[in-house]
């Protein structure tokens, strides 16, 4: 009797063991990735070439010193304006989700843009004055002081007031990015539905999630999302997960 039980347990054991196995190797090779995308996610919108792009032919306008898209660059480097994304799971593969433009990061972007924008115009400055015989000094602090007295303020202001708008506006970023709804994922199709939940706010993104990043592709969206911004790639990374 004893020898019974002892085989029957050993049989169960057995099998146990063999549905366990079975079960991890499922899960590791065969079941659905993990879907949870519930945290506080972050991203940074390079604003470099915008920026770059638009001081070049504000100079080529008024007919600056000719001066290359790479030099440009060279001045404005690193221009970005951060967005957070908060998503909650609230069923498998489905949740809402919260983004929001950092308005301190758009100030920052901007006032960064206009003193790398200076950097450029003094040096334009200087070297046009140096082709037009000027003899007297033609540095950066130079050209400062004779921006001031020409125009009673700083390089950095009389481009901010005179020149052109570097970096699109925060309302219209605003349009862009931000936004709140409901997200499911399909088959690793992230979509996202804005708003009251119209067809007209729909917006489809595929995502590719590795580690704590996650890499949001467009793959479409309704007329109001139409916009030049879209370019611009966004790699989420997660900053804060949230705890279940």
């Amino acid at each position: 009797m004893k020898k019974i039980i002892k085989n029957a347990i050993s049989i169960f054991l057995f099998l146990l063991l063999g549905i366990s196995t079975a079960l991890l190797v499922y899960l590791h090779f065969f079941a659905p990735g993990d879907t949870d995308l519930s945290g506080e996610w972050s991203t940074d919108l390079d604003m470099t070439e915008q920026a770059a792009v638009t001081a070049l032919n504000w100079l080529q306008d008024i007919e600056a010193v000719s001066l290359s898209l790479e030099e440009m660059e060279s001045y404005m480097q690193k221009l970005t304006i951060q967005v957070n994304m908060t998503m909650e799971e609230t069923e498998r593969s489905k949740g809402t989700f919260q983004c929001y433009i950092v308005p301190d990061s758009y100030d920052a972007c901007n006032q960064a843009a206009y003193e790398a924008f200076a950097r450029g115009f003094r040096e334009l400055l200087g070297e046009r004055l140096r082709m037009a015989g000027y003899a007297g000094g033609t540095g950066q602090e130079d050209m400062e002081t004779l921006v001031a007295e020409t125009f009673g303020m700083s390089t950095v202001s009389y481009l901010m007031s005179c020149g052109p708008a570097l970096l699109p506006s925060f309302k219209d970023l605003q349009a862009q990015y931000e936004g709140s709804g409901t997200y499911e994922i399909v088959e690793d199709v992230l979509i996202r539905q804005f708003g009251d939940g119209g067809a007209a706010a729909i917006k489809e993104e595929r995502y590719i999630r590795k580690d704590t990043d996650l890499v949001l592709l467009r793959e479409g969206g309704s007329a109001i999302f139409d916009s030049s911004f879209d370019s611009y790639p966004i790699i989420y990374t997660l900053q804060h997960p949230i705890d279940r």
